[in-house]
């Protein structure tokens, strides 16, 4: 398999693109009023076979990101699970959808009435099912596009003016694809689509719509590689977690269809840095990268959904402190 150029060190790789966004970046609005400094197609590249892509210029949260990919493995779209495993990444869109709903006035978001108010909402999500059922649900997103993607009726069965419609029946497109890798490894449609177009509006009323929306795998030289593009990307935050959680996915995904992890890699859309990103993104780049740690999967693990929390073991992490920033709603 070809060798391609990267920076050998997954933080490199990751702050060169970081420059590159901060010195030709376009200054750009965006959904959340926020602006942006923004760059369109982008590509990093991670060797799984040398290191573990976890950041290391800060402290990324490794079993946030594991909580989060066990329950997008499980099809579940409730919070629920995640505020329980103290899991707060998605808990700000549902809150402010529950605000919304409420008619209630909406405070500042990141503030101090905004803060005590998502404490208060993800406590009563965390230990109240009938509330959580009703206020911690965001629709068909990723859990439920990659195992339950709804299915249509064949061509014989559509109705004369209206087309396709669904037929009550789900794909599990991960149990899909790990059926390719295992039975024809040279496939080119190895892949797994969470950018349902029919879905789209639905997940946008108490989530987002996905923002990494497609990903594909490839098989050579007995190593299972992935790529993954994603249409929307918080650099600052959330990018190091996507780069984590799909490397995380490729590893497992290996593991499971005997094969060896290759290469993790993440190609990006609109590539960019919110304005109150800045400061603390230009923290990061001064920052001297460290060695990056080793992932070890610690049971002898052989279905994909088998996977447990206590399976994971993350070598020799030792970055620099976690620098905080707000999220943009």
């Amino acid at each position: 398999m070809k060798s391609y150029e990267y920076h050998e060190h997954p933080d490199l790789e990751y702050l060169s693109l970081m420059q590159q966004i901060l010195d030709h970046g376009e200054l750009k609005g965006d959904r959340t009023g926020t602006g942006t400094k923004s760059i369109f197609g982008t590509q990093m590249r991670f060797d799984l076979q040398k290191h573990f892509p976890l950041l290391t210029t800060k402290k990324v949260f490794f079993k946030m990101i594991a909580h989060e990919l066990l329950w997008f493995l499980n099809g579940s779209t409730n919070i629920q699970y995640l505020v329980q495993n103290n899991v707060h990444i998605w808990s700000e869109w549902p809150y402010k959808a529950y605000l919304l709903k409420q008619g209630s006035a909406m405070p500042e978001i990141n503030g101090d009435e905004w803060n005590t108010g998502l404490k208060e909402f993800e406590d009563r999500i965390a230990t109240d099912p009938e509330f959580a059922r009703e206020h911690g649900e965001l629709g068909p997103v990723y859990g439920y596009q990659w195992r339950n993607w709804p299915a249509r009726q064949s061509p014989s069965h559509q109705a004369t003016a209206g087309g396709p419609t669904p037929n009550g029946e789900h794909i599990d497109q991960i149990t899909n694809v790990i059926n390719q890798i295992k039975n024809n490894p040279n496939s080119r449609r190895m892949i797994v689509s969470a950018w349902n177009v029919a879905d789209i509006d639905e997940m946008a009323k108490s989530g987002l719509p996905p923002c990494h929306c497609l990903f594909q795998f490839y098989v050579a030289d007995g190593k299972l590689s992935c790529q993954l593009y994603q249409r929307s990307c918080d650099f600052f935050l959330g990018v190091p977690f996507n780069i984590a959680s799909y490397a995380l996915l490729v590893i497992m995904i290996a593991k499971v269809t005997g094969l060896e992890p290759g290469e993790f890699i993440w190609t990006g859309g609109d590539t960019h840095i919110y304005t109150n990103h800045f400061d603390q993104a230009r923290e990061q780049l001064a920052r001297e990268p460290k060695t990056p740690p080793q992932l070890r999967i610690t049971r002898d693990v052989k279905d994909i959904f088998d996977f447990k929390i206590e399976d994971f073991e993350v070598i020799d992490y030792d970055p620099h402190p976690y620098i905080k920033a707000p999220i943009a709603v």
